[in-house]
């Protein structure tokens, strides 16, 4: 279930599209067909207009397929696809909404689409965040990135800034105050006069490390 306070006027799909994070229309009109959207604590089936101040109330219980699909499951962990444009804190609130106990072991940004592991476990939970921190897990990113890289393999190394405040990261060629050094590898999988794919791995996990990193060198995602 989310909520949130109309914070304009205008029309009901609109508002509920833009604050919650991978609904469309179709979506919204499905659970508006449902009766699964309420206004100031009243079910409604139709798209009608909100005012400055409107409570909505969404109820999310058929929609688990637009924050993720399951890869695999069994008795300690579950395996999951995040889509892109959802938090990794709503597909947990999702997971725990369809399963109950589970537990949060490692987060993607939001808008990267990819593979992450939750476990239904104490015991789990242990043994996963164990193989996090000592590297066990090789995660490998594919991103279709601006231009030609100079090389077709390489491993990079920057230091990475993040300011929490205005919610960015820069990079930096050497330390300052604050940054931390990241390294992240690549390997050119196919390329056209424009864009190159790219496998990408990183060794350090820091906020919007690729995205941030490929950019610094020329080569945007």
């Amino acid at each position: 279930m989310k909520e949130f306070i109309a914070e304009k006027n205008g029309k009901l799909t609109d508002a509920v599209i833009d604050k919650i994070y991978g609904t469309n229309y179709n979506s919204v009109m499905k659970l508006l067909r449902k009766k699964e959207i309420k206004v100031n604590g009243v079910r409604v089936k139709s798209d009608i207009k909100l005012s400055v101040g409107d409570k909505v109330t969404v109820y999310l219980k058929d929609m688990t397929d637009m924050f993720f699909s399951v890869l695999y499951k069994d008795r300690n962990v579950l395996v999951v696809c995040k889509k892109s444009g959802i938090l990794s804190e709503d597909v947990f609130n999702k997971i725990k909404e369809e399963y109950g106990e589970a537990y949060f072991i490692h987060r993607l940004d939001r808008n990267t689409a990819g593979v992450m592991i939750f476990a239904f476990n104490a015991v789990s939970e242990k043994e996963l965040l164990s193989g996090f921190k000592n590297h066990a897990f090789i995660k490998e990113y594919r991103a279709e990135v601006i231009g030609k890289m100079e090389k077709k393999e390489d491993v990079l190394t920057a230091y990475l800034k993040k300011d929490a405040e205005k919610s960015e990261v820069k990079i930096y060629s050497g330390s300052v105050k604050g940054s931390s050094e990241i390294k992240t590898g690549y390997k050119v999988i196919s390329e056209t006069e424009e864009t190159s794919i790219l496998s990408v791995r990183i060794w350090t996990g820091k906020t919007h490390q690729i995205r941030a990193h490929l950019a610094y060198i020329g080569h945007p995602i």
